[in-house]
């Protein structure tokens, strides 16, 4: 009797072009701490620190974009991610000097803007799923982290970018050669994309951070339009650290005053400064670019082990629960609504942690017996994938107290991934497609998918 086989296998991403990520060298996936990976429904992008290469395993050839870099502040690529509206899909990355750059799939630059001084450490995307379009506690974003700041994109702003550019490259087609002599200067000119930015330094600097969704006002807080965010960090000083964001950046009676004060000052010095000097004259440099002030984030709570460190951080689809591992080799479930620790791994040093949805133990229904039956959300089971690399297993628990449900050998050289979620709506009556974790051994260049049911 053969052996079963949980894992299908996609295909091989191996393409000349990942020659210069160090494709070919056994570990080259794993062993470079610099080398990102994003992965999409039927591509993946990978980056090291000046180049990304996007390829996809049906052996086709792969794209490469090298983003323009500054020298001067050695820049370089310390963040990628997806951006995918409707059958627009772009690439976001994030760099050592705190800028956020969009580029095309050919290497176009959409948007360059400075979010804050600082070297960015992830990039989150939160788009649509088919479940959660009625939940108003959740909403499309793209979300910056970085050493204790926290910035938020709405994600109706990354949509209108992107509908934008691609409206308007495909009324100037014809203009095709001016448009890439002017790429740069296109990209860097279009005005800066609102935001929220918090810091959350109050425990220490963060290592990883993400939005669980929008939370209540806190108590005897004047009601008004603005919305308030609950965000989770982890880092070296507070393993655990939960923050209440708001989006009003004038609620402190200092903040209000200095927003009066400082401009007015400014006005009359510069005007001042004009009729004594008579500089008539404006600069024909532009403006070095400036970022966001400060918004309000409140302390809800944190937790402290030394000499436990907190290391990365995994939400649910729903945002309801975190997968966070530690210095320890532990992995600490946490309801980010409760902000309680409700289940606790011991053992898995170096882990990565994926929320998966499995079909368990699930029956046709009577009805359906004789014909092709889709699943539907509800049969599904929330679970997590755990990529234990020292033990060399992919291991499959389900949520939130049940128990391991799968295991799955994998080679020295993997990783687990998932695809970045879609920005804009979901058609009706389209099946279901639940959250799926991909293995992808770097040694063979081989990508499969965990099964999504046990038989």
């Amino acid at each position: 009797m053969s052996r079963r086989s949980h894992t299908r296998e996609l295909g091989c991403i191996a393409c000349k072009e990942l020659d210069e990520l160090g494709a070919g060298k056994e570990g080259w996936l794993v062993d470079n701490p610099n080398l990102l990976c994003a992965l999409d429904t039927q591509s993946i992008a990978l980056a090291n620190k000046f180049l990304v290469v996007i390829t996809g395993w049906d052996g086709g050839p792969g794209f490469k974009i090298r983003p323009e870099l500054s020298p001067i502040e050695s820049e370089h690529i310390t963040a990628m991610e997806w951006l995918v509206f409707d059958e627009v899909r772009a690439i976001a990355v994030g760099t050592s000097c705190g800028y956020l750059l969009v580029y095309t799939l050919d290497g176009q630059l959409v948007h360059r803007q400075l979010v804050y001084s600082g070297r960015i450490l992830k990039l989150r995307v939160r788009g649509t799923k088919k479940d959660m379009m009625s939940d108003t506690s959740l909403a499309e974003e793209v979300s910056i982290v970085m050493p204790g700041v926290i910035a938020r994109f709405d994600g109706t702003v990354i949509q209108e970018l992107l509908r934008d550019w691609f409206q308007d490259v495909n009324s100037r087609f014809w203009d095709d050669i001016s448009r890439k002599r002017d790429q740069e200067d296109q990209g860097s000119s279009r005005k800066a994309l609102p935001y929220q930015l918090w810091s959350v330094n109050k425990h220490g600097l963060c290592i990883d951070a993400a939005i669980t969704g929008v939370m209540p006002p806190p108590l005897l807080e004047v009601q008004s339009s603005q919305r308030y965010f609950c965000a989770v960090t982890v880092g070296e000083d507070a393993v655990i650290a939960a923050y209440r964001l708001s989006e009003d950046r004038s609620r402190s009676l200092v903040g209000a005053i200095l927003s009066k004060v400082v401009p007015a000052a400014y006005s009359t010095i510069t005007s001042f400064s004009k009729m004594i000097w008579r500089s008539e004259q404006p600069s024909p440099k532009k403006s070095e670019a400036k970022t966001q002030s400060f918004a309000k984030a409140s302390v809800l709570t944190c937790l402290k082990d030394k000499p436990r460190k907190g290391e990365k951080l995994t939400l649910s689809p729903s945002g309801t629960l975190a997968a966070i591992t530690d210095s320890l080799g532990r992995i600490l479930l946490l309801d980010t609504q409760a902000l309680v620790v409700v289940r606790l791994w011991k053992g898995y040093r170096d882990a990565s942690c994926l929320f998966m949805e499995m079909l368990i133990n699930k029956d046709k229904p009577a009805s359906q017996s004789s014909s092709y039956y889709e699943p539907v959300k509800s049969d599904y089971c929330l679970c997590l994938a755990i990529h234990a690399p020292r033990k060399g297993i992919v291991e499959v628990w389900q949520m939130r107290t049940g128990g391991r449900i799968l295991a799955v050998q994998c080679g020295k050289g993997s990783k687990i991934l998932q695809p970045t979620y879609r920005f804009g709506s979901v058609m009706d009556g389209s099946p279901y497609v639940p959250l799926e974790v991909f293995l992808l051994d770097g040694d063979s260049g081989q990508i499969s998918v965990l099964n999504r049911s046990l038989h």
